[in-house]
């Protein structure tokens, strides 16, 4: 019965456990976009965090449960599908022991953003649909599940790579660097981020990307047009990431115009292909 649940995609308990799986990813993403603003994160941290470990004890059921009933056994754990089971809950593994080597507030926001990658746990979910009986509905599931990984995955790139340059805790430290510096008597100059690759200053103006809520817009846009819109990188790692968002951008638009082809060729000519059959 229990190796139904995990090794048997025809079986009832199968679809229930990985739809099961596939609402906590979507939910744990977005309570993990939710919890980088500042004003969200201090009222409902407790809230959010409780959601993260709901999700991440399913996760880790859905990981020894497929690592059990495998036929490939333990050499499961060094699938591609392994790997991505053993990222989505690993992270947030890692900042529960609190390990020494982690306390830095660099590692730690890695650590946050990373769990973020449990979102390829949704490929696995993207090649079921692709079975499913209905082509035009299982086109569609599998264009949002896309969407929603691409935007997720991107926007919380841009937030660490480009966000966390100007985030309050690199501010504060950046200015507590400048005031040790400054000779007594004199007035410290107010600190400026700097990109680490190019150099070049980032002014107050350009700081866009403080949460990742505001690079989905920022990500939204870009996937869905051929610019920035009102946001855009000025990091030399900012705009690696936007140059290949707006290439996803592309491929996503190829997607839907396959599946809104197959659409309307179902629609308008569908009961006459049947009449000629």
């Amino acid at each position: 019965m229990l190796k139904s649940v995990f090794a048997h995609p025809a079986s009832p308990g199968f679809k229930a456990w990985n739809n099961l799986v596939a609402v906590f990813i979507f939910i744990s993403c977005i309570t993990l976009a939710l919890d980088t603003v500042p004003d969200l994160s201090e009222t409902y941290h407790g809230l959010f965090n409780a959601i993260e470990w709901v999700a991440v004890v399913v996760f880790t059921l859905d990981y020894f449960g497929n690592l059990a009933f495998s036929d490939k056994g333990w050499r499961y754990a060094f699938t591609v599908w392994g790997v991505i089971d053993l990222v989505s809950i690993l992270p947030s593994y890692l900042m529960l022991f609190n390990f020494t080597a982690l306390q830095g507030s660099k590692v730690l926001r890695l650590l946050r953003v990373a769990r973020v990658l449990r979102v390829l746990k949704l490929a696995r979910q993207a090649m079921q649909v692709s079975q499913a009986s209905n082509p035009l509905v299982a086109n569609l599931k599998i264009y949002f599940i896309i969407f929603f990984s691409v935007m997720m995955i991107s926007s919380t790139a841009m937030y660490f790579v480009e966000g966390s340059l100007y985030a309050p805790d690199a501010m504060e430290a950046g200015q507590a660097l400048i005031d040790q510096a400054t000779p007594k008597g004199q007035e410290p100059e107010k600190f400026v981020p700097v990109d680490p690759i190019s150099g070049n200053l980032i002014p107050e103006d350009k700081r866009f990307f403080t949460s990742i809520p505001t690079a989905m817009w920022w990500c939204i846009v870009t996937l869905t047009s051929t610019g920035y819109g009102d946001m855009f990188p000025v990091t030399v790692g900012g705009r690696i990431i936007g140059g290949l968002t707006m290439f996803l951008g592309l491929v996503l638009f190829g997607i839907l115009l396959n599946v809104v082809g197959k659409t309307m060729m179902v629609v308008l000519f569908g009961e006459k292909l049947k009449n000629e059959d």
